[in-house]
Protein backbone atom coordinates (compact mmCIF):
# COMPACT_ATOMS: atom_id res chain seq x y z
CA UNK A 1 0.00 0.00 0.00
CA UNK A 2 1.75 3.38 -0.92
CA UNK A 3 2.01 5.68 1.89
CA UNK A 4 -0.60 8.28 0.10
CA UNK A 5 -3.44 5.48 0.22
CA UNK A 6 -2.27 4.52 3.76
CA UNK A 7 -2.98 8.28 4.95
CA UNK A 8 -6.24 8.19 2.96
CA UNK A 9 -7.49 5.14 4.80
CA UNK A 10 -6.41 6.14 7.55
CA UNK A 11 -8.08 9.79 7.22
CA UNK A 12 -11.54 7.98 6.79
CA UNK A 13 -10.82 5.68 9.50
CA UNK A 14 -10.37 8.62 12.20
CA UNK A 15 -14.05 10.32 10.51
CA UNK A 16 -15.62 7.35 10.67
CA UNK A 17 -14.51 7.25 14.01
CA UNK A 18 -15.41 10.77 15.22
CA UNK A 19 -18.87 10.55 13.67
CA UNK A 20 -19.77 7.39 15.58
CA UNK A 21 -19.07 9.65 18.55
CA UNK A 22 -20.76 12.83 17.13
CA UNK A 23 -23.91 11.12 16.07
CA UNK A 24 -24.59 9.57 19.11
CA UNK A 25 -24.05 12.52 20.88
CA UNK A 26 -26.35 14.72 18.70
CA UNK A 27 -28.31 12.59 16.43
CA UNK A 28 -27.84 13.02 12.72
CA UNK A 29 -29.77 16.38 12.49
CA UNK A 30 -27.26 17.85 15.69
CA UNK A 31 -24.55 16.41 14.38
CA UNK A 32 -21.88 18.93 12.46
CA UNK A 33 -19.88 18.32 9.87
CA UNK A 34 -17.16 20.93 11.22
CA UNK A 35 -16.80 19.10 14.49
CA UNK A 36 -16.97 15.71 12.63
CA UNK A 37 -13.81 16.81 10.79
CA UNK A 38 -11.83 18.81 13.68
CA UNK A 39 -12.18 15.70 15.66
CA UNK A 40 -11.10 13.57 12.89
CA UNK A 41 -8.15 15.88 12.55
CA UNK A 42 -8.86 16.73 9.00
CA UNK A 43 -10.48 19.31 6.82
CA UNK A 44 -14.41 19.67 6.02
CA UNK A 45 -13.05 19.63 2.09
CA UNK A 46 -11.40 15.93 3.34
CA UNK A 47 -14.68 15.00 4.85
CA UNK A 48 -16.79 15.72 1.71
CA UNK A 49 -14.21 13.97 -0.61
CA UNK A 50 -15.32 10.36 0.97
CA UNK A 51 -19.13 11.23 2.12
CA UNK A 52 -21.44 13.38 0.09
CA UNK A 53 -23.59 14.53 3.36
CA UNK A 54 -24.07 13.86 6.78
CA UNK A 55 -26.94 11.12 6.19
CA UNK A 56 -24.99 9.13 3.82
CA UNK A 57 -21.75 8.98 6.32
CA UNK A 58 -24.69 8.34 9.23
CA UNK A 59 -25.95 5.51 7.18
CA UNK A 60 -22.14 3.90 6.75
CA UNK A 61 -21.49 4.46 10.26
CA UNK A 62 -24.79 2.56 11.33
CA UNK A 63 -24.67 -0.20 8.48
CA UNK A 64 -20.88 -0.87 10.06
CA UNK A 65 -22.15 -0.96 13.72
CA UNK A 66 -24.83 -3.44 12.43
CA UNK A 67 -22.37 -5.60 11.23
CA UNK A 68 -20.33 -5.29 14.66
CA UNK A 69 -23.65 -6.30 16.47
CA UNK A 70 -24.60 -9.11 14.46
CA UNK A 71 -21.18 -10.59 14.80
CA UNK A 72 -20.89 -10.01 18.75
CA UNK A 73 -24.37 -11.38 19.43
CA UNK A 74 -24.75 -14.24 16.30
CA UNK A 75 -28.30 -15.22 16.42
CA UNK A 76 -29.09 -18.72 17.46
CA UNK A 77 -32.36 -19.54 16.08
CA UNK A 78 -32.18 -22.94 18.44
CA UNK A 79 -31.25 -20.91 21.76
CA UNK A 80 -32.87 -17.54 21.43
CA UNK A 81 -32.57 -16.89 25.28
CA UNK A 82 -29.08 -17.08 25.15
CA UNK A 83 -29.34 -14.42 22.18
CA UNK A 84 -31.22 -12.20 24.13
CA UNK A 85 -28.52 -12.42 26.80
CA UNK A 86 -25.85 -11.09 24.17
CA UNK A 87 -28.05 -8.55 22.77
CA UNK A 88 -28.32 -7.68 26.94
CA UNK A 89 -24.47 -7.16 27.02
CA UNK A 90 -23.74 -5.84 24.06
CA UNK A 91 -25.69 -2.34 24.30
CA UNK A 92 -25.39 -1.73 27.88
CA UNK A 93 -21.21 -2.14 27.08
CA UNK A 94 -21.96 0.07 24.11
CA UNK A 95 -24.25 2.53 24.99
CA UNK A 96 -22.99 5.09 22.51
CA UNK A 97 -23.96 2.67 19.96
CA UNK A 98 -27.33 1.96 21.37
CA UNK A 99 -28.07 5.81 21.05
CA UNK A 100 -26.71 6.00 17.62
CA UNK A 101 -29.09 3.23 16.38
CA UNK A 102 -31.75 5.28 17.99
CA UNK A 103 -30.89 8.31 16.24
CA UNK A 104 -31.70 6.43 13.12
CA UNK A 105 -35.14 5.42 13.95
CA UNK A 106 -36.25 9.20 14.94
CA UNK A 107 -34.53 10.61 12.21
CA UNK A 108 -34.01 9.20 8.82
CA UNK A 109 -36.52 8.95 6.38
CA UNK A 110 -38.49 5.68 6.14
CA UNK A 111 -41.16 6.11 3.35
CA UNK A 112 -38.73 4.31 0.80
CA UNK A 113 -38.72 0.99 -0.78
CA UNK A 114 -35.59 0.55 1.88
CA UNK A 115 -34.46 -1.64 -0.21
CA UNK A 116 -30.52 -0.12 -0.12
CA UNK A 117 -31.81 0.38 3.84
CA UNK A 118 -28.97 -2.20 5.65
CA UNK A 119 -31.51 -2.44 8.61
CA UNK A 120 -34.10 -3.68 7.03
CA UNK A 121 -31.18 -5.95 4.77
CA UNK A 122 -30.51 -7.13 8.41
CA UNK A 123 -33.93 -7.84 9.37
CA UNK A 124 -34.46 -9.81 6.75
CA UNK A 125 -31.56 -12.17 6.82
CA UNK A 126 -32.90 -12.80 10.49
CA UNK A 127 -36.07 -13.30 9.89
CA UNK A 128 -35.05 -15.72 6.69
CA UNK A 129 -32.69 -17.87 9.54
CA UNK A 130 -36.00 -17.94 11.76
CA UNK A 131 -38.30 -19.26 9.54
CA UNK A 132 -35.90 -22.08 8.56
CA UNK A 133 -35.36 -22.93 12.40
CA UNK A 134 -39.24 -23.51 12.17
CA UNK A 135 -39.41 -25.45 8.91
CA UNK A 136 -36.73 -27.75 10.69
CA UNK A 137 -38.91 -27.68 14.37
CA UNK A 138 -36.40 -25.71 16.33
CA UNK A 139 -39.26 -23.08 16.87
CA UNK A 140 -42.75 -23.05 17.71
CA UNK A 141 -44.44 -22.27 14.07
CA UNK A 142 -47.69 -20.53 15.72
CA UNK A 143 -45.44 -17.25 15.83
CA UNK A 144 -44.42 -15.23 13.06
CA UNK A 145 -41.01 -14.45 12.44
CA UNK A 146 -40.75 -10.71 12.18
CA UNK A 147 -42.85 -11.15 15.85
CA UNK A 148 -40.42 -13.35 17.19
CA UNK A 149 -37.07 -11.30 16.62
CA UNK A 150 -38.70 -7.90 17.29
CA UNK A 151 -40.22 -9.30 20.47
CA UNK A 152 -36.89 -11.12 21.51
CA UNK A 153 -34.96 -7.74 20.51
CA UNK A 154 -37.01 -5.35 22.20
CA UNK A 155 -36.60 -7.80 25.70
CA UNK A 156 -33.08 -7.87 25.15
CA UNK A 157 -32.74 -4.12 24.89
CA UNK A 158 -34.85 -3.21 27.48
CA UNK A 159 -32.50 -2.10 30.03
CA UNK A 160 -30.23 -0.51 27.67
CA UNK A 161 -33.21 1.72 26.52
CA UNK A 162 -33.15 2.75 30.38
CA UNK A 163 -30.11 4.24 31.87
CA UNK A 164 -31.88 6.45 34.10
CA UNK A 165 -33.52 3.81 36.23
CA UNK A 166 -30.05 1.91 36.70
CA UNK A 167 -28.81 2.12 40.67
CA UNK A 168 -25.37 4.87 40.74
CA UNK A 169 -22.66 2.69 42.72
CA UNK A 170 -20.91 0.04 40.98
CA UNK A 171 -21.15 -2.62 43.31
CA UNK A 172 -25.12 -1.88 43.34
CA UNK A 173 -25.49 -1.73 39.61
CA UNK A 174 -23.47 -5.28 38.90
CA UNK A 175 -25.57 -6.64 40.94
CA UNK A 176 -28.96 -5.05 39.43
CA UNK A 177 -28.02 -6.21 35.65
CA UNK A 178 -26.99 -9.27 36.49
CA UNK A 179 -30.61 -10.11 38.10
CA UNK A 180 -31.76 -8.19 34.95
CA UNK A 181 -30.04 -10.28 32.35
CA UNK A 182 -31.26 -13.41 34.29
CA UNK A 183 -35.00 -11.70 33.93
CA UNK A 184 -34.54 -11.31 29.90
CA UNK A 185 -32.81 -14.55 29.27
CA UNK A 186 -35.61 -16.46 31.58
CA UNK A 187 -38.50 -14.66 29.90
CA UNK A 188 -37.24 -14.95 26.38
CA UNK A 189 -37.08 -18.90 27.20
CA UNK A 190 -40.69 -18.87 28.37
CA UNK A 191 -41.56 -17.63 25.08
CA UNK A 192 -39.37 -18.94 22.62
CA UNK A 193 -37.40 -22.38 24.82
CA UNK A 194 -33.95 -23.43 23.62
CA UNK A 195 -33.81 -26.08 21.23
CA UNK A 196 -32.54 -29.04 22.34
CA UNK A 197 -30.98 -30.84 19.44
Amino acid sequence: MTPARSSADSARERILAAALAEFSRHGIAGARVDRIAKAARTSKERFYAYFASKEELYRHVSAQELAAVAEATRLDPADLPAYAGRIHDYFLDHPDHFRLMRWGQLELDTSGDGADDAVRQSVAGKVEQLRRAQQVGQLDTAWEPIDILMFVNQIAMAWAAQPDLLPPGHEERTAFLAARRAAIVATVACLFPAHAG
